[in-house]
């Protein structure tokens, strides 16, 4: 009898091994059908579920008020700054965010793009597609479904299929099928659209991993329509890798394979989002040159600084994958808080503290490149004061 009870139990642990073995084959196999791992069929049949299901946890305000609705109030400093990457999940939902500055800031963003053009939009050719792809779901999916109060879909009166997207806040309709062909048009109704700056970026196939870890290309950016760039001309991105990109960022490299590995994670479905924080001695939005100091730039500490105009700069960026190009969305709407704001809430001390921390933590050269530098001495006395 013991014998029995013994093979029993040899028998027993078999079957379990067995069984997770084969559970250990099947987490392998869906890892697989991963961006960049799968076969075209599963990837197709993949990216068709994923899109489906993208659309359909857009969760709709229905009586949202944009007018009424306050910006968000954003404070993420802290006493010592350091460069991670910070991030948090997010929703599909949650993507683009509204509030009563909208008509104002896209009204403002008409009249970049007119007077700026190829400095605030623009794409390589392996960046059409994905153009195209984000078009169709913020125009066709998104916008209408999350703010019908906000967007809607006409529908052609003879074919009753919907041919226009209509913005309602500001009259406008805009092309949605058939799309324009032009994929700078596509970018330029995306920036008078939505407040969000966006750039879409692509794996390279063809460069080799140049040790970020994850055994594949780095990521590119393809296309790009960005109103409300800080310290950085958004043309100059355009073509360039992330480590590239970020040659200027102080300390980058303690973050770069981290982020080259999480881009190359990153499932549709499954965004993320992050913020990033700085001061500015001026109210403007639209700020290519002058916030930052890049190396070799002389430097003088500001005697006068105009506090009243000085804003506390935010950027709530978000990382999202489309599913059909697998292309990454990098988008970012911009906050800017006057310092009295901060001070009226009893804030002050804390954001100085977190100003003169840019010196310490594991990127000290951010005092330099925020700019802290120029304008740090006289913006903490007044927010002690």
């Amino acid at each position: 009898m013991a014998f029995v009870y013994a093979l029993v139990l040899i028998v027993s642990v078999l079957v379990a091994a067995y069984a997770r073995r084969r559970r250990e084959l099947c987490l392998r196999d869906k890892a697989q059908l991963r961006p960049g791992t799968s076969s075209r069929g599963e990837r197709e049949k993949t990216d068709e579920n994923t899109k489906s299901e993208l659309t359909s946890t857009i969760e709709p305000l229905r009586d949202f008020d944009w007018q009424v609705t306050r910006p968000l109030k954003l404070r993420p400093f802290k006493p010592t700054y350091n460069i991670t990457m910070a991030i948090q999940a997010t929703t599909p939902s949650e993507l683009i965010l509204m509030d009563s500055n909208y008509l104002s800031r896209v009204t403002a963003r008409r009249q970049i793009v007119w007077k700026h053009t190829s400095a605030v939009h623009g794409a390589i050719p392996s960046g059409h597609a994905p153009i195209r792809e984000l078009y169709s779901y913020l125009l066709g999916s998104y916008l209408p479904t999350r703010y019908p109060t906000m967007f809607e879909l006409i529908p052609d009166v003879n074919s009753q299929k919907t041919t226009t997207f209509r913005n309602k806040v500001t009259r406008v309709d805009s092309p949605l099928h058939p799309a324009p062909s032009d994929p700078l048009e596509m970018l330029r109704i995306l920036g008078e659209t939505v407040e969000d700056d966006m750039f879409l970026l692509l794996r390279d196939p063809d460069s080799a991993s140049n040790g970020n870890g994850n055994g594949g290309g780095e990521h590119r950016a393809v296309a790009f329509v960005c109103c409300h760039p800080s310290g950085f001309a958004p043309a100059g991105k355009l073509g360039k890798r992330l480590a590239e990109i970020h040659v200027p960022v102080p300390a980058y490299e303690k973050i770069g394979a981290s982020m080259e590995r999480y881009f190359a994670r990153l499932e549709a479905g499954r965004g993320v989002k992050r913020m990033n924080w700085s001061i500015q001695t001026h109210p403007n939005l639209y700020a290519p040159s002058g916030n930052h100091v890049h190396v070799g730039e002389e430097v003088e500490e500001e005697k006068a600084v105009d506090v009243e105009n000085s804003r506390f700069r935010v950027e709530l960026q978000t990382l999202t994958r489309l599913p059909e190009t697998q292309a990454i969305l990098f988008s970012f709407k911009t906050y800017l808080y006057p310092l009295e704001d901060i001070k009226a809430e009893g804030l002050g001390p804390q954001l100085a503290d977190a100003i003169e921390g840019l010196k310490a933590g594991n990127a000290p050269g951010m005092w330099v490149y925020k700019g802290g530098v120029r304008w740090g001495r006289a913006i903490c006395e007044y927010l002690r004061e």
